[in-house]
């Protein structure tokens, strides 16, 4: 239900924008906020000349998810597509577990909200983030040169680990009682190369 929920946020942000974009173009980092806004301002208008992308069937995005990662087994895997007035995503997700330690690896396709849902799911994509506190810190990043987020509180041994792949894929790993390291090992069992190419 929470999952829904947000997809329906998502689509009211995107709904003015009706479309999706399937070409994967270079696009340069802005520099600040003002080129952040144009880009997004971009994307929209070519959102609504190519139309709707339908998303990967989440069958094929659960199938990506590894049986074990960072010693630890699978205990749940799901995968569903969530529509409502032409837009759609799919998603699958995958739960871990050893000990006290949980790991939660997320791959969502937003297909037909396209690049709008970077502002309801991933609004650090358009920022650039450098921060640190006394027990942890966050920061934008590139992985395989997908911008990407990290988050982790080294007191709780807590974090996150966003990808965005191609404007259209986001893979998420969280986790509990585990490393950061073990976050990227789990990300890296994640094929991010073929997620690019899925249509």
């Amino acid at each position: 239900m929470k999952k829904l929920v947000l997809f329906t946020s998502v689509l009211a942000v995107s709904l003015w924008s009706c479309g999706g974009s399937d070409e994967k173009e270079e696009v340069e980092e802005p520099k600040n906020a003002m080129e952040a806004i144009q880009q997004m301002a971009d994307k929209a208008k070519e959102m609504q000349e190519n139309g709707p992308v339908d998303p990967v069937d989440f069958r094929e995005l659960k199938a990506m998810l590894p049986e074990t990662t960072g010693g630890m087994e699978r205990t749940e895997a799901t995968g569903e597509k969530n529509g409502a007035m032409g837009f759609s995503l799919s998603q699958a997700e995958a739960k871990y577990e050893e000990g006290d330690s949980r790991l939660e690896i997320n791959i969502v396709d937003t297909g037909g909200v396209g690049g709008m849902a970077m502002m309801g799911m991933a609004a650090w994509a358009m920022a650039e983030v450098d921060k640190e506190t006394t027990t942890g810190y966050e920061k934008t990043t590139r992985i395989d040169g997908n911008k990407a987020y990290e988050k982790y509180d080294n007191e709780r041994q807590n974090g996150e680990l966003n990808v965005l792949v191609g404007d259209r894929f986001i893979v998420s790993v969280k986790g509990r009682k585990v490393s950061m390291d073990q976050m990227k090992d789990a990300l890296d069992e994640i094929n991010l190369g073929k997620l690019a190419k899925m249509e």
